[in-house]
């Protein structure tokens, strides 16, 4: 059994701008780290996995990889950072990112009728007399009435063009009108498939190589598996009669753009911290890939959201719901994250991201639909705990600067009227100068004077909470501003800590 040190890899511009995640120390990070060891040993062991590889991410970098079992049961070939998987649905994300290029170039509009773009889709019986076209927006976040096809998808990867176009051509049966509920369909996104290589006039595996994997550097990560060195080559296997059977290796073909794609965890890695790069929002140079705005628009929510029972969550639940090949997750530990599982004959693979961390974690696995994503939400879950990859700050404004200063003085004079210019007009309409000066008055008894202030923390460019260091306590000052041109706060509260 094999494993293996971090992979370094060089990072593009976007990369490097990337905000720090951590505030621990090295050490510190390498220990919580080393403790997810286990749990994807146990994942391998207890789902007869014959080979694993898990990654993580963080502030731009790989900074574990580890890998076990072997990529060959037979030639007993050590999976390692460089070994080469399916990755299967995760590759939904890939082409969705290759739609939402076109779409900025001009050349693709979402919410136009699908059949704009996929003409055999035009003499397409819908289910009812009142159900609208198909959008492109629809197959995108899996709306558009198909029926779920798992595990039927799998099996037609590599389902050549001209076939492809007879059977759409010839009508395909709905399950319901289009945007009435969320249905997940492999068929949806050989159609998306379909959209990017008309819209881009080659075909989506060539679209997406050039315009994605090749800027990346991603040289390991094909769609078609025959292009995969043997001696890299994870095969796939399925556990039955308790031994492992080799399934086939499926070649390209148009299904390929719903679960085709094959990568390494070095490869992958590149994409990974890519992604997460476009997290904050900010000011700064593009990366000429994508802009960062089109990247965070893939784990936006579309439609039906819904909750999930999470016992791993504190007792809270956790909300769901489908963006454009990214499933968009939020709960009370891990906050908001996203992500997406791929599942084919012989592979099992899973990635989650948490953008405001920064933090991404990955796992592929040779077993037939390998449940990798409760391996990687386990290690997710174990890494927030920690405490030691915390949620980045957001930038200070000046804005809030000046209102932190404001409340400040406030405390220190016992009234809010000193300070009329800094308040919006709600403020002592909501309550009143004389019930705040009372307020302050009690405080001030309690934890007097306060000698100096903490660097505000803020939510956002029109929110903070601000700490100040008093004679006999803490206060705590939060601030919201209001939406007016000059900064004025239409929330100040103050409370000891």
């Amino acid at each position: 059994m094999r494993k293996n040190g971090p992979v370094p890899f060089l990072l593009t511009a976007a990369l490097l701008a990337a905000p720090a995640a951590f505030s621990a120390t090295p050490t510190e990070r390498e220990q919580v780290l080393a403790a997810l060891d286990p749990v994807f040993e146990k994942f391998m062991s207890d789902n007869h996995v014959p080979g694993v590889v898990y990654g993580v991410v963080a502030d731009g970098r790989l900074v574990r990889v580890r890998s076990y079992g072997v990529q060959d049961t037979t030639a007993k070939t050590p999976v390692d950072a460089d070994s080469v998987f399916r990755i299967a649905s995760m590759s939904k994300q890939l082409v969705a990112l290759a739609a939402l290029k076109l779409r900025d170039e001009g050349k693709l509009e979402l919410d136009a009728a699908a059949e704009r773009y996929v003409p055999e889709l035009a003499g397409l019986k819908y289910p009812t007399s009142d159900s609208p076209k198909i959008r492109v927006r629809d197959l995108l976040s899996h709306a558009g009435g198909f029926v779920t096809d798992d595990p039927w998808g799998d099996r037609h990867l590599a389902e050549p063009p001209d076939e492809f176009s007879r059977f759409v051509a010839a009508g395909v049966p709905m399950s319901r009108a289009p945007g009435t509920a969320y249905e997940y369909s492999n068929f949806g996104y050989a159609l998306v498939g379909r959209v990017v290589t008309n819209r881009a006039r080659v075909n989506y595996s060539k679209y997406v190589t050039d315009s994605l994997f090749a800027p990346l550097g991603m040289r390991a990560t094909v769609y078609d598996i025959a292009r995969v060195p043997r001696a890299r080559l994870a095969l796939g296997y399925r556990w039955e009669e308790n031994e492992w059977r080799t399934e086939p290796m499926l070649g390209p073909g148009e299904y390929g753009a719903m679960g085709g794609v094959a990568t390494s965890a070095s490869d992958y890695a590149k994409y990974v911290a890519w992604v997460l790069a476009a997290w904050p929002a900010r000011d700064g140079r593009e990366d000429g890939i994508l802009s960062r705005a089109s990247v965070r628009e893939i784990s936006r929510p579309q439609n039906f959201a819904t909750t999930i029972p999470s016992a791993d969550s504190g007792g809270c639940a956790r909300s769901v719901a489908y963006g454009f090949g990214i499933v968009t997750f939020h709960d009370c530990v891990l906050g908001v994250h996203f992500g997406h599982s791929g599942g084919l004959p012989g592979f099992g693979s899973n990635v989650l991201f948490l953008p405001d961390r920064g933090i991404g974690i990955f796992a592929f696995a040779n077993r037939t639909y390998a449940p990798a994503a409760i391996a990687v939400r386990t290690a997710a879950m174990q890494l927030v705990r920690s405490e030691k990859f915390p949620v980045r700050a957001a930038p200070v404004s000046p804005a809030v600067r000046a209102m932190a200063a404001a409340a400040l003085r406030i405390y220190e004079a016992g009234d809010v009227s000193g300070e009329a210019a800094a308040l919006a007009e709600n403020l002592l309409l909501d309550r009143s100068a004389t019930l705040r000066n009372g307020e302050l008055a009690e405080l001030r008894r309690k934890i007097g004077a306060c000698l100096s202030k903490q660097p505000p923390v803020a939510d956002h460019a029109l929110s903070a909470t601000v700490i100040f260091d008093c004679e006999r306590g803490t206060l705590k000052v939060t601030l919201l501003l209001a939406p007016t041109t000059k900064p004025s706060l239409q929330r100040l509260e103050f409370a000891p800590l």
